[in-house]
């Protein structure tokens, strides 16, 4: 499943012999990242080079006089093309060159952020420069708690450097997870409220640091938690005969009850207390599967511009749907139900971004949108959504796509895998039947999309 990178700002910083030097925030899903250098990330390309070839988009060329401001824009939007690009090639995505950079990237992100806490700004650009052509940094043990749905915390041993699907195996392999089933769930950056309420953040992708990505998030009162990762309710049949996952799924229904992200009726609601009461894990997430929006997503509250602009808005997305329940400018409240089958593409694009000073750091205040076409009554038009989760939403809808694919190889007797890439296994997948596409725009690109304009002209994803 294809990456949201980009680097929607860039930072000079004095360097050792009284020059300047840019440093570009990569931010990952919304969130940041990492921190690097353009002679780093061109090193990066060489090594990568020498392992794909020709295969590789171009990379941005050097610039051997001053960069004015133009000219420095200019490279932060080819820097930020050349990682959306680079990424769309999954075995890319699954090699060692990409895998190892990006860890040591986020590892000197951790150092840097850990010095600036303790308030000592010279020390932090010292270790910037330490690190301007290699990566020096060093994994050390620490020790992570991750959050199960029912409130409950593993508390596993890692390396600082152990990526999420590492840590996915660590946690699994304590809570007798079936080896064969670890890629139904996933790590989740969640935000907890003092209410009790919480919010999901972004699903870890494998190759980041849960220890780095918790620390360094500008997110408050973030967890790493436990939750399975797939949105066809249908796949709980392949969980059922093993109990630890069977747990995990009645944690997690019970959570999503509790929060009344699944709307079960007040007779479902009488029989699943029953239920629960018997501790009958099974028989309960059986009749889970007949209530409304189990096994889906749930968004904060946003907005949308249907059926007028400025609509409050709450998204529930599984099922292969969107489920939008709109609220009016009367209160009155609308349901409306998007058919995965019927959404053509979908773009996320950043419409503001401001830099808010925070000690000797710069953090990213973002506005998100996402858009999507869609079809209705033989005529193709757009929805949009202005939400903070707007790439959690952009992971949501691929996912589904994924496993629509993948419920079409089966019926045509091609092999299908657990949802999740293993090292393993391939997913053999005819992309010809079925093709959708999500893209990635900058601040700039939306400024400048004149009103009848067709964005896909200069689809940047596709074949997800």
């Amino acid at each position: 499943m294809k990456t949201h990178f980009c680097i929607p700002v860039s930072q000079r910083r004095p360097d050792a012999l009284g020059g300047r030097y840019v440093l570009y925030s990569v931010y990952l899903d919304g969130l940041l990242f990492c921190r690097v250098r353009y002679s780093q990330l061109h090193r990066w390309n060489e090594q990568l080079q020498r392992v794909f070839g020709s295969s590789l988009p171009p990379f941005p060329p050097k610039y051997y006089l001053a960069m004015t401001t133009s000219m420095a824009d200019e490279r932060r939007a080819q820097l930020e093309q050349y990682l959306q690009n680079v990424t769309a090639d999954p075995n890319v995505l699954r090699s060692d060159v990409f895998i190892e950079f990006l860890k040591l990237a986020q590892l000197v992100l951790s150092c840097t952020q850990k010095i600036c806490t303790e308030w000592l700004p010279t020390a932090s650009t010292e270790l910037e420069m330490e690190t301007s052509n290699t990566f020096n940094i060093t994994a050390e043990k620490a020790f992570l708690d991750i959050f199960l749905p029912n409130g409950r915390s593993v508390n596993i041993e890692i390396l600082t450097s152990d990526s999420a699907e590492r840590v996915l195996e660590v946690v699994s392999h304590k809570l007798r997870l079936s080896r064969e089933l670890v890629g139904y769930f996933g790590l989740f950056l969640i935000r907890f409220y003092k209410e009790g309420s919480l919010s999901v953040v972004k699903k870890l992708a494998d190759f980041e640091l849960p220890y780095v990505s918790l620390r360094s998030s500008e997110v408050q009162n973030c967890k790493v938690g436990l939750r399975k990762w797939y949105l066809d309710p249908a796949f709980d049949s392949v969980l059922m005969g093993c109990r630890s996952a069977v747990e995990l799924l009645y944690m997690q229904a019970v959570q999503d009850i509790e929060k009344e992200w699944i709307k079960p009726t007040q007779g479902q609601r009488q029989e699943l207390e029953a239920l629960q009461k018997e501790n009958n894990q099974t028989k309960f997430l059986q009749l889970c599967q007949e209530v409304q929006h189990y096994g889906y997503m749930q968004l904060d509250p946003c907005h949308c511009d249907s059926p007028e602009p400025g609509c409050r808005a709450v998204l529930s997305v599984g099922n292969d749907e969107i489920n939008c329940c709109i609220t009016l400018p009367d209160n009155r409240t609308q349901d409306v139900v998007f058919q995965m089958s019927r959404v053509k593409c979908w773009q996320v694009t950043f419409l503001r971004t401001l830099l808010d000073m925070d000690g000797p750091q710069r953090t990213l205040n973002q506005n998100l949108e996402l858009r999507f076409q869609y079809s209705e009554d033989s005529h193709w038009q757009w929805f949009i959504i202005y939400t903070k989760q707007a790439f959690l939403l952009s992971s949501c809808l691929k996912k589904m796509v994924s496993e629509k694919m993948a419920k079409l190889a089966a019926e045509n007797t091609e092999m299908i895998e657990v949802p999740g890439k293993s090292k393993s296994k391939k997913y053999h997948i005819q992309q010809s039947k079925q093709k959708q596409y999500s893209s990635f725009l900058s601040r700039k690109s939306k400024i400048k999309r004149a009103e009848g304009d067709c964005v896909f002209g200069t689809i940047k994803e596709e074949d997800l």
